[in-house]
């Protein structure tokens, strides 16, 4: 009997602690896998550095999904080329802070409900022709892995 509720307990918080979907048409935030540019999880090689998030995939001019309840902060230009996936937010609340880009939001800042629509998808295919389209997300402090968080048991939100 105690151990039913302690594993209740454990499953209860490791699902309300999950992430929504963050991009339509990818409900499960699929991770990119190895294309001829790398791989989209976190860690993985980047030449003489490693990658300090992960890449879910997300198809070109799709709909991009807050994946918590919180608070958009301010405009993120991760690559500072002005190319045209240099584009995002950095979303605080529900005790994470995250920089989300390759987008283009609907708006840099005000409050936003997990779930709901935060904007579009940029075209990655015209600066890196061939890589998996996706939307790159890590958290604030880079050295903390984001994927436990989108790995969404029993499905998505939206």
């Amino acid at each position: 009997m105690l151990r039913g509720l302690i594993l209740f307990t454990l499953l209860a918080q490791v699902t309300a602690d999950s992430w929504g979907g963050l991009c339509a048409g990818n409900p499960s935030n699929k991770v990119r896998g190895t294309d001829k540019f790398g791989s989209g999880a976190y860690g993985a090689s980047r030449g003489s550095r490693k990658h300090k998030g992960v890449d879910v995939v997300c198809r070109d001019g799709s709909t991009v999904y807050a994946p918590f309840s919180g608070r958009l902060v301010r405009r993120e230009n991760p690559f500072g080329n002005g190319n045209a996936i240099d584009n995002g937010v950095r979303l605080e609340g529900s005790g994470h802070c995250v920089v989300i880009f390759a987008f283009a939001p609907d708006r840099y800042t005000g409050n936003v409900s997990k779930g709901q629509k935060i904007g579009r998808m940029l075209e990655m295919q015209s600066v890196y022709p061939g890589i998996t389209s996706h939307v790159h997300i890590q958290m604030c402090d880079t050295s903390i892995n984001p994927t436990r968080y989108l790995r969404i048991r029993g499905g998505g939100t939206p």
